[in-house]
C-alpha cells in the first residue's frame, strides 16, 4: 500500500519551472508566416469550400448563360437589328455586369462565418490581420475567372467575335481587377450587417442602379441629358466601354485609366473600413 502512494505521489508531483521553461525554449521558435504567404492559405480555405459545396458555382456557370441568352434574344432585334450583331456590343458589358454582381456573395460568405464564430480563431492567430480578408478575395477572383470563361464561350456560340485574344485577355484581368477592388465593399457590409439577408439585400440596391444605369446594354447618347450625367461618371461605364474598347482591338486609355482609378479609390476608401470593423466587432 505505501508503495503504490509513493508512486502516486511521484506521478503527481507538480512539474518544476526550471524544466517547463527548459521544454519551451529547447527549440527555435517558429518564424511568423509571411501576409503573402497567409492570404493564400486563406484563399486555398476558399477554394476548398467551393469544392465541398460544390453548388455555390451555381452563380459563376448557369446565371451567366441565362444572362447572355435572355438579353440577346430578348433585345438583339429592337437594338441592332438582329441577335448577332447586337452581341457584339452587349457581351463584353453583360460580362462585366455579371462578375459585378456576383461579388455580393464576398459579404455573404464574410458574414455567414461571423455568425459560426470561426472569426473568433482567426484573429488570436498570429498572423497578418487583413488575411482573412484578402484570402476572400483572392478566391473569389477565381470564381470571377470561371465566369468570364462561361460568358465568353457562350459568347462564340452565339456570334460574338473579338478582334484578338490579347484584348480579350486584358480586358478580363481589367475585369479581375476592378472586381477585387469592389469585392471590399462587400466585405465591409459582411462584418457591418447581422445577417446575410441583410447584405444581399444592401448589395442589390447599390448594384442594381450601377449596373443599369450605365452603357452595358446602350449607348449613352441615346438617353436623356441628365441621365447620361451620371451613366458617364458611373465606375462600371468606364469598366465596360473599357473592356469593350480592348475586346475590339482598341486601347482605351482613358477608360482603362477610369477605371484603375476606380479600383484603387475603392481599396483606399473600403479596405481600412473594413479591418477596422473586422478588428473591433
Amino acid at each position: 500500500m505505501s508503495t503504490v502512494t509513493t508512486v502516486e505521489a511521484q506521478e503527481l508531483a507538480p512539474v518544476r519551472t526550471e524544466s517547463l521553461a527548459e521544454l519551451l525554449i529547447s527549440k527555435e521558435r517558429p518564424r511568423r508566416p509571411s501576409a503573402l504567404s497567409t492570404s493564400l492559405t486563406f484563399g486555398w480555405r476558399a477554394v476548398l469550400k467551393i469544392k465541398h459545396v460544390p453548388e455555390q458555382l451555381f452563380d459563376v456557370t448557369a446565371f451567366p448563360i441565362m444572362m447572355v441568352l435572355m438579353y440577346t434574344y430578348l433585345f438583339g432585334g429592337a437594338l441592332a437589328g438582329s441577335p448577332r450583331e447586337y452581341i457584339q456590343y452587349l457581351l463584353p458589358g453583360i460580362l462585366v455586369m455579371s462578375v459585378v454582381m456576383i461579388t455580393m456573395y464576398t459579404g455573404v460568405s464574410v458574414n455567414t462565418d461571423i455568425e459560426k464564430g470561426v472569426f473568433d480563431r482567426f484573429r488570436s492567430l498570429p498572423i497578418w490581420r487583413p488575411s482573412a480578408m484578402v484570402g476572400y478575395l483572392l478566391g473569389d477572383v477565381l470564381r470571377y475567372a470561371m465566369a468570364s470563361a462561361v460568358m465568353l464561350s457562350v459568347g462564340l456560340v452565339l456570334g460574338f467575335r473579338p478582334d484578338n485574344a490579347v484584348g480579350v485577355l486584358l480586358g478580363v484581368v481589367l475585369l479581375l481587377v476592378f472586381s477585387f477592388a469592389f469585392s471590399w465593399v462587400w466585405t465591409m457590409f459582411g462584418l457591418l450587417l447581422r445577417t446575410e439577408k441583410s447584405v444581399m439585400g444592401v448589395s442589390m440596391m447599390v448594384l442594381f442602379p450601377l449596373t443599369f444605369l450605365s452603357d452595358i446594354f446602350v449607348k449613352p447618347e441615346t438617353m436623356p441629358g441628365w441621365l447620361q450625367a451620371f451613366v458617364n461618371n458611373n465606375p462600371v461605364t468606364h469598366v465596360a466601354s473599357a473592356v469593350r474598347g480592348l475586346m475590339a482591338g482598341d486601347w482605351p486609355g482613358t477608360e482603362i485609366a477610369w477605371s484603375l482609378g476606380w479600383a484603387a479609390l475603392l481599396v483606399a476608401v473600403f479596405g481600412p473600413v473594413t479591418m477596422r470593423l473586422y478588428n473591433r466587432k
